[in-house]
């Protein structure tokens, strides 16, 4: 992948995330985005960061003490963690979720 692809694939990936966040009270779940990330916010001050990696073409989210590293796979069209293979987008909801204690709607 060119990092040309790469900066395409990733900034598509953060801006659905914001786009998915925008639905959640501000009250319960709020987030704000830089070039690159996506920073959210919970009440009790506890943040969750999902950043482009350019130097390695990947995405990372760091929440709590918990961080992963995922990478484009282009078969599956999705971002997956380069450990497990989990999905970016279903890991983030159920990581949400499970901090302010109820179900959120799937990216």
């Amino acid at each position: 992948m060119t990092n040309q692809e790469y900066l395409h694939l990733a900034d598509d990936c953060l801006a659905r995330v914001a786009r998915w966040l925008e639905a959640f009270d501000p009250d319960e779940v709020d987030y704000s985005t830089t070039d690159g990330m996506v920073s959210i916010e919970f009440p009790d001050r506890r943040r969750f960061v999902l950043n482009r990696q350019s130097g390695n073409n990947q995405i990372w989210f760091a929440a709590g003490v918990s961080a992963w590293h995922y990478n484009w796979d282009p078969a599956r069209a999705t971002w997956l963690d380069d450990k497990r293979g989990v999905d970016l987008y279903l890991q983030l909801a159920e990581v949400v979720a499970e901090k302010i204690g109820r179900a959120v709607p799937a990216i």
